[in-house]
């Protein structure tokens, strides 16, 4: 039971950043029709917003390190904790969560460029164009991201009051050995909290049901007046967003690297055709799914049985899903039915 639990632990978590990047994903591709090869990129760049701001809160100085009294020593001390103190340091050990208000605005102003300096050139192109484009502009991202911060991934550590592991079986009257690391409880519920604002975003505001009215017919929308097309480049943008907090509050599970976004990009384009292209709820149920069946296929007792089934499972499942239901699990009639 203890080990069943911890799976499923692991699955919701990895499940948690599979469905906030499918999401942006089917978001991109519901609003605009645009396939977007570059959104693992963006979540990479998100990891990379947490690296960048980490770095800017430990600037440091050389100063006199007074515990050496019998030779001159210095140490570096960044300038935080010599302004602030004990304030400093907490401001520094909670870098990672308070780097989403840096990545916020960064994100929002990358994915506004991306949608009005490049993609909406390719609206009406072939999905082919639009993969070549978009790939062509992950690769540049990640050597712009590998010249400034190297090849080598760079670890960020979460802040220290959540540094260790849960108590899950005190928690739940089972076992007391049982724990779980705080920061991936952490994050799957940071990923339930974004996927809720979406949702909530596109239903319960005006702008939402205008952008789900031009989803569903753009012409018709655009006769009563309204600059749909204004409200697809904010939509792009929160996309970019929603990819890039993911990247943000993963950079303590996955050491932030260069190539990190391409690794993510297959499986959460994997994740959007079995949930269905073009559905939201489809995207999320699909990502939480598949995050948890890869979990129990890494068991060592699935490895002993079937070796390497952990490598290939999603695509197995995306094979049987796509045979039984071509549109996906909770996919729309017409999408990419040409």
């Amino acid at each position: 039971m203890d080990a069943i639990l911890i799976q499923i632990l692991n699955g919701l978590d990895k499940g948690g950043a599979y469905a906030l990047i499918a999401l942006g994903l089917t978001l991109t591709f519901g609003t605009l029709g645009i396939v977007n090869f570059a959104h693992g990129a963006l979540f990479m760049l998100g990891s990379f917003c947490a690296v960048l701001f980490n770095k800017l809160l430990t600037l440091s100085v050389k100063v006199k390190d007074e515990s050496i009294t019998f030779f001159d020593a210095y140490k570096e001390q960044p300038y935080l904790e010599i302004w602030f103190g004990d304030t400093g340091k907490a401001i520094i050990d909670y870098s990672v969560p308070l780097s989403i208000l840096f990545a916020i605005p960064v994100m929002l102003l990358v994915g506004v460029l991306m949608e009005r300096g490049l993609i909406k050139h390719f609206y009406k192109r072939d999905h082919a164009d639009q993969i070549l484009v978009t790939f062509g502009l992950a690769i540049v991202m990640q050597e712009i991201i590998r010249h400034f911060f190297g090849a080598n991934p760079i670890p960020m550590p979460a802040p220290e009051v959540v540094s260790g592991s849960a108590p899950i079986g005190e928690m739940l009257g089972l076992s007391d050995n049982l724990v779980y690391p705080w920061w991936r409880l952490i994050y799957f519920i940071f990923s339930m909290i974004i996927i809720f604002a979406v949702f909530a975003f596109l239903k319960f505001t005006t702008f939402g049901m205008v952008v789900r009215a031009g989803m569903a017919d753009r012409e018709t929308v655009e006769i009563l007046g309204i600059n749909v097309q204004r409200r697809f480049t904010i939509v792009f943008g929160l996309a970019t967003v929603v990819a890039g907090l993911a990247g943000v509050m993963y950079a303590p599970i996955l050491p932030p690297d260069y190539h990190m976004g391409m690794e993510f990009l297959v499986l959460s384009f994997v994740v959007v055709v079995v949930g269905g292209m073009g559905s939201l709820p489809g995207a999320v149920l699909a990502g939480f799914l598949l995050g948890i069946l890869q979990s129990f296929a890494s068991m060592n007792e699935v490895k002993s049985i079937i070796p390497g089934i952990d490598q290939i499972i999603i695509y197995l499942v995306a094979v049987v899903i796509l045979l039984i239901r071509p549109r996906g699990l909770m996919g729309r009639e017409g999408v990419f039915e040409d």
